[in-house]
């Protein structure tokens, strides 16, 4: 009755000139309006279910979708910390996808919130530039791994046994004991030699003897030398090479395979028996002299 009279109120304003006040008001729902508010609060009520519901399964989707991201990386020989890395980052995509979705679900304009996100984004990243490069190429060589942890390499201008390879270094140990710690993208930036991926090495030993000394005796006596070193691969065999004709020498390499692990030992060890062989055979070695001429 009371939105009757309110209808007929706004009728005769209108036909009398005056702004449609109590139209507009009639058209308005009011508190006495229960079934305009129970259909909006269902509706509301729905959306907000939906939205939790949204929210729960993609919960669950996306730890799922983790679980199966490090397992099958896993079946792969992938390294583990890649491996977990990869997966948290592709579970925390999926739960922000799924708030997203959620928020647009109960009225929230997603618009602003994804371009906030985008912004911030973009600003960690101009202001961690470099250790997101040293972090992408972390990713990469634990992703790729051209060395592995115990073997020895050259790489980022530093030779050294692996140590550990972290997402942001690698740390290496050199021969004499130092600890090396070099950023992930300058490995990554250059060559990277590895010394253990054949699992044997050649060590060249130069050797030097008097001119007048028969070549094919020098090379004999080296090669038998050579082959009596434990350290020493039998395949491939020794071999020796004549490869100068020096300024008092004349000069041989001998070149042997060993263990990667024993290539410092070897150089030691194969030295000293050709030092003592071409001793034993009368061979004499040079060395260097200067004449001083008197006037």
């Amino acid at each position: 009755m009371l939105n009757f009279l309110l209808l007929l109120a706004g009728q005769a304003a209108a036909q009398d000139g005056v702004p449609d006040a109590a139209a507009a008001a009639a058209a308005t729902p009011g508190f006495e309006d229960l079934d305009y508010w129970m259909d909006k609060g269902i509706e509301v009520g729905t959306n907000v279910l939906i939205a939790l519901v949204t929210l729960i399964i993609g919960w669950m989707i996306a730890g799922w979708v983790q679980k199966l991201v490090v397992s099958q990386m896993t079946k792969r020989e992938i390294d583990v910390s890649v491996s977990r890395f990869l997966g948290n980052i592709v579970r925390y995509m999926l739960i922000a996808a799924t708030v997203i979705a959620a928020l647009a679900k109960v009225g929230i304009e997603t618009t602003s919130v994804i371009a906030i996100l985008g912004s911030a984004g973009l600003a960690i990243g101009l202001a961690l530039q470099g250790s997101l490069g040293n972090f992408a190429s972390g990713v990469m060589i634990l992703f790729f791994r051209p060395f592995q942890v115990g073997q020895v390499v050259e790489a980022g201008g530093s030779t050294g046994m692996v140590k550990d390879i972290g997402l942001f270094a690698t740390t290496m140990e050199t021969p004499g004991g130092e600890t090396i710690i070099i950023p992930n993208s300058a490995i990554t930036g250059g060559s990277i030699t590895n010394y253990a991926t054949v699992g044997k090495r050649r060590a060249h030993i130069d050797v030097g003897v008097d001119y007048g000394t028969d070549i094919k005796v020098v090379s004999e006596i080296l090669a038998a030398a050579a082959r009596e070193s434990a350290l020493v691969l039998k395949d491939p065999d020794v071999a020796v090479v004549f490869v100068n004709m020096g300024a008092s020498s004349v000069d041989f390499t001998v070149m042997v395979w060993v263990e990667w692990a024993d290539w410092v030992g070897v150089q030691g060890d194969v030295r000293t028996r050709c030092y003592d062989a071409l001793n034993k055979a009368n061979i004499g070695i040079p060395y260097q002299t200067i004449v001083i001429a008197k006037d």
